[in-house]
């Protein structure tokens, strides 16, 4: 448009950015990056390792979930390989089946959730090499109890591999994540720091795996894909715990705003665990997409699930206060524009 948002509020970014322990190690580590970064991240790996309470061997490092997603469907899908996700889940690891060869295999969300149920049913009927949910989920903000997760989990078929993609569990509250059992084999854990870390930028992820899929990694990854700077910034980060907790109250209170907000328009907010609000406009996707596109003309940057029933909403990103009340102030107008044009 040639001018800058007045809110970026629709990649799920954190506003609120890193720990300034993590920026001082960054800046500290531009000064040496004439040198390649560790290819096997033994710094940031042994602390992961002690956070956790699990083995570094249990622990693979990639640019973020996405490259994460990458290495783990080119390990283990060639063409024709069927793969088993939710219609209108997480479009990034879709491409990597599909640029890999594999066939899709999509079952429905089940009251705005993805339904364990239907995925584990289609896998065993399509033999299914993998399976992706993420808990809690994008785009719906929505999530299942760790003994619903824990419950797939012991039930995943003979043959298939379990992606559990769990990008936003540090924003979500206790008791979602099944405790940590790395050397189940049927199931691979990817995190990030892109979200409650506010490191989106820097591209840094980790996957939790039985350690002969993480040493498969090595097959595959960019051995030096991760930049000294992303390092330093990430191990800076993690040991930053007070910094994390803060955010993730800024997060949870500017969730709740964001649901006052659409309640006082007539919108419907779902319950989120994620650092966004994912809203229902009372509508269909016609309305949802006159709506985000009247709210992007008022320089404020929202999303919206792009699958039906689910695009009949849109999503909304956790912002500072001056954010907030840019999109408060813009959506009444923006909504009544979008309600003209759709009729």
């Amino acid at each position: 448009m040639g001018k800058p948002f007045l809110a970026r509020l629709g990649a799920n970014e954190s506003v609120f950015g890193p720990s300034p322990k993590a920026v001082a190690a960054m800046q500290g580590a531009a000064s040496e990056t004439w040198m390649y970064g560790d290819p096997e991240n033994h710094t940031l790996k042994q602390a992961l390792s002690e956070h956790l309470g699990i083995g570094p061997e249990h622990l693979a490092i990639g640019a973020g979930i996405d490259g994460l997603l990458n290495s783990i469907v080119r390990l283990t899908v060639t063409h024709g390989d069927t793969v088993v996700t939710s219609a209108g889940a997480y479009p990034t690891f879709n491409y990597h089946v599909n640029g890999y060869g594999g066939t899709l295999h999509t079952v429905p969300f089940k009251d705005d959730h993805e339904d364990p149920e239907a995925l584990l049913a289609k896998a065993k009927e399509v033999n299914a090499k993998l399976i992706y949910l993420c808990n809690p989920d994008n785009p719906m903000g929505t999530w299942h109890d760790a003994q619903t997760v824990q419950s797939m989990i012991d039930r995943v078929p003979e043959g298939t591999l379990l992606v559990l993609d769990e990008a936003y569990i540090e924003c979500a509250p206790d008791g979602l994540a099944p405790p940590l059992a790395p050397d189940t084999p049927q199931v691979i854990r990817t995190r990030t720091f892109s979200k409650a870390y506010g490191m989106a930028g820097a591209r840094v992820g980790y996957a939790i795996c039985a350690p002969e899929m993480a040493n498969a990694f090595n097959k595959v990854r960019n051995h030096f894909g991760m930049s000294r700077i992303s390092q330093a910034g990430a191990l800076a980060a993690l040991q930053d715990q007070d910094y994390l907790h803060a955010t993730v109250e800024k997060i949870a209170k500017a969730r709740n705003r964001i649901a006052e907000i659409a309640r006082a328009n007539g919108l419907t907010p779902l319950p989120s665990a994620t650092n966004f609000v994912t809203m229902d406009v009372g509508g269909d996707g016609d309305l949802a997409r006159a709506l985000v596109a009247s709210l992007i003309a008022r320089r404020i940057f929202v999303r919206m699930p792009f699958v039906a029933p689910e695009d009949r909403c849109i999503r909304v990103s956790a912002g500072e206060d001056a954010d907030i009340d840019a999109f408060a102030a813009a959506l009444p107008e923006a909504l009544a524009d979008a309600r003209a044009k759709v009729g």
